[in-house]
């Protein structure tokens, strides 16, 4: 009874567990992202709870045994889906680390060296992003929603000094926040936690590029004024999550600028870049916003969870988030306790994978994954645009590619057509487990979605991908068109 292991079988496990994850990453370059579609299932109902303990070598065989054999895995260089990526194996040794020493950076009295490493943590991020020395300030979140909601609550208590202590009961125009219609969804619910409400949200229309429309939106904005509301903040996306696009970060910039709105980039995929000389450019403007959304759990390569708020104003985080306790003194240092400079109270260290990833790999392997990656998005544009099956639906800016079947065009299929039509070709292509796509909708319209986001994946891993594909919308195709004649 009890929790205790002793020495013996604390080693044992641990070593019987790192030959699993070891095993495991060996497998990753050639590993099936899921099982063959007629081998999937699902446990109808939920086990008993368990009264009494059971060995724990055989509960933890049965365990890996269960997740790898039969698991979905993200981590394979065959995952060609969502902006999740393989880890890197130091934040794997990062996150038990963690585990074991439990550190609570609620309190920088009691977590002086784990607040120490977030903190370096962070100020690397702001120097690729433009900011230098004591300009800046942030803290590592949960991710991307938590980043924006962040934001947006400075963005608040910019506008509104008051707010966090008196709320915005009572006040004669309505604050509204801007963004494109591509966005990321979690800005409406940020507003709606926030109390500004989830229609506070202006999602202004996107051109052929998928970027914000700055006409539109220099529309929208003076509309609001006309109807007596208050333009308060604009969201620009440094890579959206349908399709990479990256809305034009200067000119929000000087629009903010011009209108004395807060302006926030979530760059929570996209602005990883920044990591990489050559393709830093793409974020060209990106320091000139008030407050930014970076995930390094996407395209920097660590696991969940590892999102990151910065701002170049760091004096608005304790008016934002600051509470003084009594159990809570605040500590005789110049770093901030983290719960008056964040949405979290108690939270776990989510910088020391990152930091330690760093440590040991340093900058340029990054940006030489960055990079390596770009290149393959070429390729994988190229190869499967050879086909002759598809057409580019939004130019690619990232790593993200949007297709839509040449066929839909061809044979006049309405939007409801097509979209059935590229769920048919994603679920022909995954029927057999081994690579993972998806379809999503970019412009209103439904696109194919494939994205190079492992560090191990490989030429050969794109080749295999266009084959595949190709031949996923052949049969689908033939399919189509056998039922077309038999109807006929």
């Amino acid at each position: 009874m009890g929790f205790d292991l002793n020495a013996d079988q604390r080693r044992q496990l641990g070593y019987r567990l790192i030959d699993r994850i070891n095993d495991y990453f060996s497998s990753l370059s050639d590993r099936p992202v899921q099982q063959p579609v007629t081998e999937r299932s699902f446990r109808d109902s939920p086990s008993d709870l368990p009264e009494l303990g059971n060995d724990a070598a055989a509960v933890l065989d049965d365990v890996c045994t269960q997740l790898i054999d039969r698991g979905f895995h993200i981590p394979s260089a065959n995952y060609l889906g969502l902006a999740n990526p393989t880890p890197t194996y130091m934040a794997v040794l990062a996150e038990a680390l963690v585990a074991a020493l439990n550190p609570q950076l609620a309190s920088l009295a009691r977590s002086q060296m784990a607040s120490r490493i977030e903190h370096e943590s962070v100020g690397w991020i702001a120097g690729r992003l433009g900011w230098d020395g004591d300009s800046f300030g942030g803290t590592f979140t949960s991710g991307g929603t938590e980043a924006n909601l962040s934001g947006l609550a400075l963005a608040i208590a910019h506008r509104y000094p008051l707010a966090a202590d008196e709320g915005l009961i009572g006040l004669e125009e309505r604050p509204v926040v801007y963004t494109s219609a591509e966005a990321h969804h979690s800005l409406e619910k940020s507003l709606g936690l926030l109390g500004l409400g989830r229609k506070a949200l202006r999602r202004v229309p996107v051109n052929a590029r998928a970027e914000i429309d700055m006409v539109a939106l220099e529309r929208c904005v003076a509309d609001d004024r006309a109807r007596g509301c208050e333009p308060m903040a604009i969201v620009g996306t440094a890579g959206t999550t349908s399709s990479g696009a990256i809305d034009p970060l200067p000119q929000l910039a000087d629009l903010c600028h011009r209108h004395g709105l807060w302006f926030h980039v979530d760059g929570a995929y996209g602005a990883a870049s920044v990591f990489s000389n050559r393709h830093r450019v793409l974020m060209a403007g990106i320091e000139l916003a008030d407050s930014i959304t970076l995930d390094p759990h996407k395209w920097l390569a660590m696991p969940f969870a590892a999102g990151v708020m910065l701002t170049r104003h760091p004096g608005l985080l304790e008016p934002a988030f600051g509470l003084d306790t009594s159990y809570l003194p605040r500590a005789a240092n110049p770093l901030p306790d983290n719960f008056r400079v964040s949405v979290q109270w108690s939270r776990r260290m989510n910088s020391l994978k990152f930091w330690l990833t760093l440590r040991v790999h340093g900058r340029r392997a990054y940006e030489e994954m960055i990079d390596r990656h770009m290149e393959l998005a070429g390729y994988l544009e190229s190869i499967v645009l050879a086909t002759g099956l598809f057409d580019l639906a939004v130019p690619r800016r990232l790593t993200i590619l949007n297709l839509r079947a040449k066929a839909a065009r061809e044979l006049g299929l309405s939007d409801e057509e097509t979209a059935r039509l590229h769920h048919d070709i994603v679920q022909e292509f995954t029927r057999d487990g081994q690579q993972w796509i998806s379809t999503t909708r970019v412009q209103n319209r439904s696109v194919i979605r494939m994205m190079i986001i492992s560090y191990l994946t490989e030429p050969r891993h794109v080749d295999l991908l266009a084959s595949k594909l190709k031949a996923a919308t052949e049969a689908v195709l033939d399919r189509t068109s056998a039922i077309t004649a038999r109807r006929r």
